[in-house]
C-alpha cells in the first residue's frame, strides 16, 4: 500500500475536523462521568456508536460479512484502539492530572515514528519527522503549562497506563493500514460491534455492584454527543485519513487536540490566549511543518538550485 508522505489539503481539513471532534469527546466524559461509571460510559459509547455506524450501513446497502477473516482484524483493532487505551486512560486520569495526562497521550506520534520504522515498508523514519514530532510534543508541553506537571510525582503506575495507552494507540494506527481496501463505514461499524461485545463482561466484572438509574438531561446529551460525534463520526474520518495519509499522519491528531481546546476555549468562552499559548501551538505548528515535510523539500531544491 502505497501512503503519502505529505497530506493534502483535503487530509490536513480532516485531521483539524476529527481534532474538533475528540477534543469535545473530554467536555463530554467530564460530564458524564460525575453520574455514571466510566466503563459503563465506554459500553454506551460504543453501543450506541456501533448500532448508529450498523443502521447507516444498513440503509446504504451494505452488510458486514460473517466470516472468522473478516472479524478477526477488526477485533484485534477493537482491542488495540478501544479497549485497552479508553479504559487505562479512565483509570489512570483518577490518579493523574487532565492535563498530565495530554501530554502522555501526544506521545502517540512518536510511538508511531518508531513503530512504523520497524513494522512498515513506506513509513520510514526521517529527520524531520523525528523533529517534528519531538518538537510537537515540546509544543503541548507548553501549551498546557507548568499546571500539568504538578502531577509527574504521581503514581507511577498510572503514567505507566497512559504511556501504555499511547503505544496501544499507535499500534492501533499502524494495524489500520490493511484495511485501507475496505470501506471505512464497514470497518467503523465493525471495530464498534467488536467493541461492544468485548466491554459488556468487562463492565459487568469492574461494575459488578452498579444499579442503573435514570441520568439526568446532562449526562443523556454528553453519552449521545460521545457516541454519535466522538465515536461513530470521528472513526469514519481516522479510516479515511489513514487510507489516504498514512498512520503516523493520523497520530498528529493527538498534537492537534490541545490546540484546538485552546481555540474553541477562546471561540466559544470568550477566554483570553496568553503568550504561553502562542508559543506552544508555534512549536506545534513547527513540528508539524516538518513531518509534512513539503516546505523542507522545496526549501532543499532552491538551495540546490541556487548552488548549481
Amino acid at each position: 500500500m502505497s501512503i503519502h508522505r505529505s497530506m493534502s489539503l483535503a487530509d490536513w481539513g480532516q485531521l483539524v475536523l476529527l481534532s474538533v471532534v475528540w477534543g469535545g469527546s473530554y467536555l463530554f466524559v467530564g460530564l458524564a462521568v460525575q453520574e455514571l461509571p466510566p466503563p459503563v460510559i465506554v459500553l454506551a459509547r460504543v453501543a450506541i456508536g456501533g448500532f448508529a455506524l450498523v443502521a447507516v450501513a444498513g440503509l446504504s446497502g451494505m452488510r458486514l460479512p460473517l466470516t472468522v477473516a473478516w472479524w478477526l482484524p477488526i477485533t484485534v483493532m477493537s482491542i488495540l484502539n478501544n479497549i485497552i487505551p479508553w479504559n487505562l486512560i479512565t483509570w489512570a486520569q483518577t490518579e493523574v492530572p487532565s492535563g498530565l495526562a495530554a501530554i502522555f497521550n501526544a506521545a502517540t506520534p512518536l510511538f508511531t515514528v518508531l513503530l512504523a520504522q520497524v513494522l512498515t515498508d513506506d513509513e520510514k523514519m526521517t529527520v524531520g519527522k523525528l523533529a517534528g514530532v519531538v518538537l510537537g510534543l515540546a509544543g503541548v508541553a507548553v501549551l498546557i503549562g507548568p499546571s500539568a506537571l504538578a502531577g509527574a510525582r504521581a503514581d507511577l503506575w498510572a503514567q505507566a497506563a497512559l504511556l501504555a495507552a499511547a503505544m496501544s494507540y499507535a499500534l492501533s494506527g499502524i494495524w489500520a493500514r490493511r484495511f485501507s481496501d475496505r470501506p471505512p463505514l464497514a470497518t467503523a461499524a465493525g471495530q464498534m460491534v467488536a467493541s461492544t461485545v468485548m466491554m459488556i463482561p468487562i463492565t459487568l466484572a469492574l461494575v459488578p455492584g452498579w444499579t442503573p438509574a435514570m441520568p439526568g438531561p446532562p449526562t443523556i446529551v454528553s453519552v449521545l454527543c460521545l457516541a454519535l460525534l466522538s465515536t461513530a463520526f470521528g472513526y469514519l474520518l481516522v479510516f479515511r485519513i489513514v487510507r489516504s495519509a498514512g498512520a503516523t499522519n493520523l497520530s498528529l491528531v493527538t498534537l492537534l487536540i490541545p490546540v484546538t481546546a485552546v481555540l474553541l476555549g477562546v471561540v466559544v468562552l470568550d477566554e483570553s490566549l496568553d503568550a504561553r499559548a502562542g508559543v506552544g501551538m508555534a512549536l506545534i505548528a513547527l513540528g508539524l511543518t516538518a513531518i509534512d515535510g513539503r516546505i523542507g523539500r522545496r526549501l532543499s531544491r532552491a538551495l540546490r538550485r541556487g548552488t548549481a
